[in-house]
């Protein structure tokens, strides 16, 4: 356990100091913005959204580890994925992170996002963890008012 535990660790540490999709996205056609007062973690995330599904997506921000990375490997996550998978996803996630993940429900079938289980045992951080989810679906929803996890 403590080995699998490890593992999880690195793969957050790299995607908080080496986030893929930090950028600003040139041609975005959605975006939004969130912000974490407990933490400090901010995001302006990017989206190209054509025919429901998201093209491309950038992100830009500063945060905790836990923050950065959770928006690093959201941004790969819904890369081809239309809204309504998007939205699912961040479902699947959510309930990952706050422990209220059905019993027949096998966290490795969200992918890498599973290194964020441990997540539930800390409270305080799954707010870091979700503030770019909830900005992609403020996103998605085209809404221009700022997401705040308080």
């Amino acid at each position: 356990m403590s080995d699998l535990r490890e593992l999880y660790q690195q793969v957050i540490l790299d995607h908080s100091k080496k986030p893929r999709n930090f950028r600003t996205l040139e041609g975005a056609n959605r975006t939004a913005e969130g912000h974490n007062p407990l933490c400090g973690d901010e995001i302006t995330l990017y989206l190209q959204v054509e025919d429901d599904v998201i093209r491309a997506v950038g992100f830009q921000g500063s945060g905790c580890a836990i923050s950065r990375a959770s928006a690093s490997m959201m941004t790969d996550s819904v890369k081809g994925k239309t809204r309504a998978e998007a939205e699912r996803l961040f479902e699947r996630f959510h309930d990952l992170v706050t422990g209220e993940t059905d019993e027949g429900r096998d966290p490795a079938d969200l992918g890498k996002l599973a290194v964020f289980s441990g997540v539930k045992e800390f409270p305080v951080r799954v707010k870091c963890a979700t503030l770019s989810w909830h900005t992609l679906r403020a996103a998605l929803e085209g809404k221009g008012e700022t997401v705040s996890t308080e």
